[in-house]
């Protein structure tokens, strides 16, 4: 008989920054090289071999190799709704230089979570559905008060999409999954601006439709998200959203 959960094993996995550095570059939803995930987490290509393995051997990350390249990525969305969410209860990581200010305020606005909007732009977009009462079953707001638990992967409130919200989304070009292999449904708490943002497979459609349309763009910050001219435009004519915020 398996006893009690391994807190600790998992807890260890996040302890270390370098590892911690990865998880977040990763957390956009992309693959990225090992190469690459070293410079980001500012280690050598060895050190971070060996950092990237304790991931993959604890679940955490995915691994594919091409020829003499191996490519990670986070092992799937509920990974990336734990890291979000324990990102939303650490202190930020202090910030001393221009560029790492310019980082750090462009992931504020806007970014990719995993396969989702996240900062500002997730935020808003989030609140304009329950505004207009596209989506019902809470209000967006974050209490640390015990109903949001990071454990719980955006279950605690039912947020659910009304027929205008389906309506909304189908006349906005957004094509939502077909059966039941993941919740049209759900919310992370934004680590930046401590309110609920959309995930789940409403929030993936949402992101696809503003990425294939031309209305956001990434960033080579792996995370980060522009919202281009047009994307503007819809935001504030579909969404009552004027942007930038």
């Amino acid at each position: 008989m398996p006893g009690d959960a391994d807190l600790a094993g998992i807890g260890e996995l996040f302890a270390d920054r370098t590892r911690s550095r990865i998880l977040l570059s990763l957390l956009g939803g992309r693959e990225l090289a090992a190469g690459v995930l070293a410079d980001e987490a500012g280690v050598s290509r060895p050190t971070a071999s060996g950092h990237l393995r304790r991931l993959v051997d604890g679940g955490l990350l995915a691994v594919r190799s091409a020829g003499r390249h191996r490519w990670y990525r986070i092992a799937g969305p509920e990974v990336a709704d734990l890291v979000e969410r324990l990102a939303a209860f650490a202190p930020p990581q202090p910030v001393s230089s221009l560029k790492a200010t310019t980082r750090a305020e462009r992931l504020r606005t806007a970014r990719t979570c995993y396969d989702h909007f996240a900062g500002r732009l997730g935020v808003a977009i989030m609140g304009s559905l329950l505004d207009h009462g596209h989506l019902t079953g809470g209000d967006g707001l974050f209490r640390d008060d015990g109903a949001d638990r990071p454990a719980s992967a955006g279950r605690e409130l039912d947020y659910r999409l009304t027929d205008d919200g389906l309506a909304f989304l189908d006349d906005l070009g957004v094509v939502l999954p077909d059966g039941a292999a993941r919740p049209l449904v759900r919310y992370c708490i934004d680590w930046t601006e401590t309110r609920h943002h959309l995930a789940g497979g409403a929030g993936r459609a949402l992101s696809d439709r503003f990425f294939t349309a031309g209305w956001a763009e990434r960033l080579p910050l792996y995370r980060a998200v522009r919202v281009t001219p047009a994307g503007e435009r819809v935001l504030a004519r579909r969404f009552g959203v004027d942007w930038p915020t």
